[in-house]
């Protein structure tokens, strides 16, 4: 671990002067966040194309196995780089950057104050979460909700987004009145219209996600130079301001988190 870490010091130390491509697989509750980072980025290493594919953690990770010339993947989920790390398809050991969370929100009314448990009470006809077969929001949803003891009464109400992403967008078009998304999503200006709902931690497993270097990113300056950019206080407070608590760090509460 320490020889990673002196690595990636001396790669944020050197400048790249040389054009590189550079392809970015990450999870969609990056999507705000990582705009923002990129922009960061871009105006210290301009030289540097950037290329960024948001999807579900599960997805990419199959199209990784079967050959995606992505350079550096970002998972919700740290079992994910774990795994490509263990079957030679990544040569960095994934390192965590954040704690994701879940909440209720809807694009119509404010769902601060609404429980889990108060779902059914709402009349909803549909309520989307991402897909729990490969994407780790999906996964958490579910399991916040069968912990809240109202997943078979809401299971034929649901509908399903490939990513978190996409949940989000199911119900902004109509699709549904409620979603559980992503906190870093519901933070985004432009969905913070209305309040939103933290779901408390305690009721589904945590969000660790971290983030490597793929075996084609391998021998890509920029790709080790992107990571240890990543490490930086700047990176970090855009984190933070999207909801992304840090790992080790003291759990943020918020409304509903009790």
């Amino acid at each position: 671990m320490l020889k990673v870490l002196c690595l990636l010091c001396l790669c944020f130390a050197l400048p790249l002067y040389a054009s590189e491509r550079l392809t970015i697989a990450a999870a969609s509750d990056l999507r705000y966040a990582l705009d923002e980072i990129l922009s960061l980025y871009r105006q210290q290493q301009p030289q540097t194309e950037i290329r960024v594919i948001y999807g579900s953690s599960g997805k990419m990770t199959t199209q990784i196995r079967h050959g995606a010339p992505y350079d550096v993947f970002f998972s919700a989920d740290i079992q994910f780089p774990q795994q490509l790390y263990q079957e030679g398809l990544a040569v960095l050991a994934p390192q965590l950057y954040a704690q994701g969370r879940i909440v209720l929100w809807s694009p119509r009314q404010n769902m601060s104050g609404i429980s889990l448990t108060e779902l059914p009470q709402l009349a909803l006809r549909r309520l989307a979460i991402a897909q729990p077969s490969h994407a780790p929001y999906g996964q958490r949803a579910q399991e916040a909700l069968i912990a809240a003891g109202v997943w078979q009464t809401l299971q034929a109400k649901l509908v399903y987004g490939e990513n978190i992403a996409q949940t989000a967008q199911l119900a902004q078009s109509g699709g549904a009145e409620v979603a559980i998304i992503a906190l870093s999503l519901a933070k985004f200006p432009e969905l913070a219209q209305h309040g939103y709902q933290l779901i408390p931690a305690e009721l589904h497993q945590p969000l660790t996600q971290a983030y490597t270097i793929t075996r084609t990113g391998e021998a890509k300056t920029s790709a080790w130079h992107f990571v240890a950019f990543m490490q930086s206080a700047a990176v970090l407070a855009i984190l933070q301001q999207y909801g992304f608590e840090q790992p080790g760090l003291s759990t943020t509460t918020e409304p509903g988190d009790a």
